[in-house]
């Protein structure tokens, strides 16, 4: 048995990193004709990924950290619509939307709070805008399942989407209560139910750990009823608790936040139960049957993490579309406006509505190569690094080498000349470990309030 309080030491606030450099260095220096030039002098011969933020939400759930806007306005999503579509042709004139798109992702808020004709309005635009999708291309939307029905699956069917996923987050009913999110079982088996219907090749379930209430008890009972639904992967999140950026967060009665020893507690038996059911972990929190491709990637050391979470749909420019959308650049990272009036008045103004982001350098490079593959793989080979960058790691990072330590002391991950990997209880810690590498954390140690909990 693990002795989960000798780890609680390390519960600190950290980066996700599904980004490196994080949002947080995001600024407007990078400056707008500089974007544009960036997004025009892309490799042509580089396959797209795709992402578009569908924002509406019709009431706050309080764990969410999304940018959500809240409506039940029919004209709000008409409006929206139309500024995607007009974004659309903006874009068009800067990037050559003749390049194979190898993934979609519709994320929110919640897609499917706009109807089957909105849905399929939206991606034939999206089709006829970048008309030369790969014929094996991931298609993916999120889903609440309060918010689904049987047309707007049957378009996503028939527009070519082959995976979907759930938020379940907990079925506990006193959980449920304290984070405004009412889901019964029976509502998200029914929407499990019509994704097999339409032939979804993967569908994947959200859970959150660390909310108000619960207990590993309550979260073992969440688990096997999850089960039942059979999904094709499981994403397992560690609650951000980030009341100072998300104002619903402060609706949360922080007492009833269950505390950091019995957080991995519930990390470290969801990780067994999986995996005695078969599932294999994938990454930071993710879990995946052995014949998914996502697990195929991790055994190959090609699994890939961006801010959709984690792929196998690597070497690709992400573009980001629709209000505070994130896009990715071989050296660049950009981020539309989350303000709708920002965002609709640069469109208004013929401009892609870009607000800031940042452009990364030689040593950002370095950097962001090693904490993604550690973020993805769990380890990294120090040999590769040395041969893809020509730098001497040890050199390199020697201050990082020295950090280490005292995870390698405690049975954490195992270092050598050749390789650093974690261990099973490491996995955990993960976010920590990656953290001696980041450059930008000593600026932030003195603020509590940039980054959530890492246990």
């Amino acid at each position: 048995m693990l002795d989960f309080a000798k780890f609680t030491k390390y519960s600190k606030p950290g980066p996700r990193y599904t980004s490196y450099p994080t949002a947080l260095e995001f600024s407007d220096a990078y400056g707008y004709d500089e974007y544009i030039n960036k997004l025009e002098s892309q490799d042509s011969s580089r396959p797209i990924s795709l992402y578009f933020h569908l924002p509406f939400c019709r009431n706050a759930c309080y764990f969410c950290g999304c940018n959500v806007v809240f409506t039940s306005r029919e004209d709000k999503m008409t409006r929206y619509i139309d500024y995607l579509k007009r974004e659309l042709k903006i874009l068009s004139s800067h990037v050559d939307c003749n390049r194979e798109v190898l993934q979609m992702h519709f994320g929110g808020g919640t897609p499917t709070f706009f109807s089957a004709s909105q849905l399929k309005e939206i991606i034939q635009e999206i089709k006829k805008t970048f008309p030369n999708f790969r014929d094996d291309a991931e298609i993916s939307c999120e889903i609440d399942p309060r918010h689904i029905d049987e047309d707007q699956m049957r378009v996503m069917h028939e527009e070519g989407f082959n995976r979907v996923s759930f938020g379940l987050q907990d079925f506990n009913e006193k959980v449920q209560t304290a984070v405004h999110r009412i889901q019964p079982y029976d509502m998200s088996k029914a929407a499990m139910d019509l994704a097999r219907k339409y032939n979804m090749v993967s569908v994947n379930v959200d859970l959150i750990y660390g909310l108000p209430f619960q207990s590993l008890e309550t979260f073992k009972e969440t688990l096997a009823l999850s089960l039942t639904l059979d999904p094709d992967r499981f994403a397992v999140f560690n609650y951000a608790h980030v009341p100072w950026l998300k104002k619903t967060m402060r609706k949360i009665d922080e007492t009833t936040l269950p505390l950091p020893d019995e957080k991995l507690q519930i990390m470290q038996y969801t990780i067994d139960f999986l995996t005695s059911k078969g599932y294999k972990m994938v990454g930071m929190d993710h879990f995946a049957k052995p014949e998914d491709e996502l697990f195929k990637a991790i055994e190959k050391g090609e699994l890939h993490r961006n801010f959709q979470g984690y792929t196998t749909k690597g070497g690709a420019d992400l573009i980001g579309v629709g209000l505070t959308s994130i896009g990715e650049g071989i050296d660049s990272y950009n981020q539309n406006f989350k303000d709708m009036k920002e965002y609709e008045a640069a469109i208004d103004a013929g401009k892609l509505p870009f607000e800031r982001g940042v452009v990364l350098n030689e040593d950002d490079l370095i950097r962001q190569y090693v904490i993604m593959e550690l973020m993805s793989n769990f380890k990294l080979d120090i040999n590769r690094f040395n041969e893809k960058f020509d730098v001497e790691f040890k050199t390199y990072f020697s201050d990082a080498i020295e950090a280490l330590k005292p995870f390698a002391e405690d049975e954490l991950l195992t270092m050598d000349d050749s390789k650093i990997e974690c261990s099973h209880t490491g996995t955990l810690l993960i976010r920590n470990i990656c953290m001696p590498f980041d450059a930008y954390m000593k600026k932030h140690t003195s603020s509590s309030k940039a980054f959530s909990k890492t246990v």
